[in-house]
């Protein structure tokens, strides 16, 4: 057997159906590897065929994957929930690792933006990268790239499906106001 389908037996993953939609979790044997979130996905089968056609051998469930599926199922139905669970970090940049280290501590209901994001992982002049690593982000809600916002509280890119609509919708539901223009309002 080679490396490669060593390294992709050790996968799991677990649909689910959440008060938005039905949403996928993908994990290795040391962590999370993927979140799929529940924006455009009708379907359970929809969304088997999608985190199949990534990754073709996680056909069961693991522990982990179970207890990200109800964390995400509590989320999504409103409650503040803390995201303490393994991720599988091989394949992060030393960069996108300290950005996700800072992004993942931004408590519910609140934001940041890229440049105190930035500042946090100790690169002030990496705003820009910040952006970068979190439209790299596999791990959406999790490490909740949505709570990182433009510096006038601009509502900027959201890889997840749904983009800058959904990253409102997140944002609304964990209780953040906005503005006339659509600005996240921080006061």
């Amino acid at each position: 057997m080679n490396k490669k389908s060593a390294k992709e037996k050790g996968r799991y993953r677990s649909v689910f159906a959440t008060e938005m939609g039905f949403c996928g979790v993908v994990a290795s044997a040391d962590g999370l590897l993927e979140v799929f979130t529940p924006f455009g996905e009708t379907s359970a089968e929809e969304m088997l065929r999608r985190i199949a056609a990534r990754y073709p051998l996680a056909v069961a469930e693991s522990q982990l994957t179970r207890q990200a599926a109800d964390l995400l199922v509590r989320y999504f139905a409103g409650e503040a929930v803390t995201f303490d669970l393994a991720v599988d970090r091989q394949g992060f940049t030393p960069f996108q690792l300290a950005v996700y280290e800072v992004v993942a501590r931004i408590p519910y209901g609140r934001v940041k933006t890229y440049a105190e994001v930035a500042g946090e992982a100790n690169r002030p002049r990496a705003a820009r990268g910040v952006g970068t690593a979190m439209a790299r982000n596999p791990l959406p809600v999790i490490i909740p790239c949505h709570r990182v916002v433009g510096g006038s509280g601009d509502m900027t890119g959201y890889s997840a499906p749904g983009g800058v609509a959904s990253k409102r919708l997140l944002l609304a539901m964990e209780g953040m106001a906005f503005d006339r223009s659509g600005r996240v309002n921080s006061d």
